[in-house]
C-alpha cells in the first residue's frame, strides 16, 4: 500500500510537469509520461513483461480529460472541419481499438524499443519542424480511411493522442494549421477512448498484473496525472505569452533525444 500511495504522489508532480508542459509547447503528454511510468511502475511490482503495455496504456487514457478540454476550447473557435473529421472517423475508431489487441502480442522489449526508436524520430521532428506547402489537396475518401487507421494504431501503440503524426500530414495537404491543430484535439479524444477500451479488453485476463488495474491501465497512476495535469494546462498556456517556447522546444526536443537513447540502449 506504501508504494501504491508513492507513486500516486509521484505521479501527481509528474501530472503537474506534463499539464504545464503541454500548455506551453503544445504538445501530448504521452512523450513524457511513457518514460516516466517505465522507470516508476517496477516499484508497485509490476513485472517487466507487462510494464510498456500498462506505461502506455495509463499514458493513453490519462489523455481523455485534456483531450476533452482541448477539443470543446477548439469547437468553440471553430477549428475543427468536422466533415473532414466524419470522413476519418472509422479508420481513426478502427486503428485505435486494435492498438490494445496488437500491444498484447508485441512483447515488452519489443514494444519498448519502439516506443524508444519513435521518441527519437519525434524528438528530431520537434527540433526542426516540418514545413508543409499549402497548394495540395486531400486524398481521397479511401486513402484518408487507410491514413486514419494507421495514425490511430501507432497513436495507441505508443501511448500517443496523435497529433504529432497528423498535423505534419494535414498541413502538407493545405489545410489551415489551426484547423489541423483542432482536427488533432478531436481525434485525440477518440483515440484516447477508443485506445483505452481496447486496452482494457485486452487487458483482462493477462497474467502478472498488480492491483488496481483496469485491464492495462494502472488507475492509481492515471488518478495522479489527471488530477494535476488538468490543472497545471492552463498555466502553461499563459506562460507561453512570455517565456522563449521556441528555444524551450529545441531544449525538451533534445531531452526527449537522450530519453529515446537511453530506452534504446537499455
Amino acid at each position: 500500500m506504501d508504494s501504491l500511495l508513492s507513486v500516486f504522489f509521484i505521479c501527481l508532480a509528474l501530472g503537474a510537469f506534463v499539464g504545464f508542459m503541454a500548455g506551453l509547447l503544445g504538445i501530448g503528454g504521452g512523450l513524457i509520461v511513457v518514460p516516466a511510468l517505465l522507470y516508476i511502475l517496477p516499484s508497485v511490482g509490476i513485472s517487466s513483461a507487462q510494464l510498456p503495455h500498462i506505461a502506455i496504456a495509463t499514458s493513453l487514457a490519462a489523455i481523455i480529460l485534456t483531450s476533452i478540454s482541448s477539443t470543446r476550447a477548439h469547437h468553440k473557435r471553430g477549428n475543427i472541419p468536422w466533415d473532414l473529421f466524419k470522413t476519418m472517423l472509422p479508420g481513426i475508431i478502427l486503428g485505435a481499438l486494435t492498438s490494445g489487441f496488437i500491444a498484447e502480442r508485441i512483447s515488452a522489449a519489443a514494444l519498448q524499443q519502439g516506443f524508444a526508436i519513435f521518441v527519437v524520430l519525434m524528438s528530431i521532428q520537434m527540433a526542426y519542424p516540418f514545413k508543409a506547402e499549402s497548394n495540395r489537396e486531400l486524398p481521397s475518401a479511401p486513402i484518408l480511411f487507410v491514413v486514419a487507421a494507421l495514425v490511430a494504431m501507432i497513436a495507441g501503440l505508443m501511448g500517443i493522442g496523435g497529433g504529432v503524426l497528423l498535423v505534419p500530414f494535414l498541413t502538407f495537404f493545405g489545410l489551415q494549421m489551426r484547423y489541423a491543430v483542432g482536427f488533432s484535439a478531436a481525434t485525440g479524444l477518440l483515440i484516447s477512448l477508443s485506445g483505452s477500451l481496447g486496452y482494457i479488453i485486452a487487458g483482462f485476463n493477462a497474467p502478472e498484473l498488480p492491483y488496481g488495474t483496469l485491464g492495462f491501465i494502472y488507475l492509481p497512476a492515471l488518478f495522479g496525472l489527471v488530477i494535476t495535469s488538468v490543472l497545471m494546462a492552463p498555466v502553461g498556456v499563459k506562460a507561453a505569452s512570455t517565456w522563449p517556447t521556441s528555444v524551450l522546444k529545441k531544449i525538451f526536443a533534445l531531452l526527449l533525444l537522450c530519453v529515446g537513447l537511453k530506452l534504446i540502449l537499455t
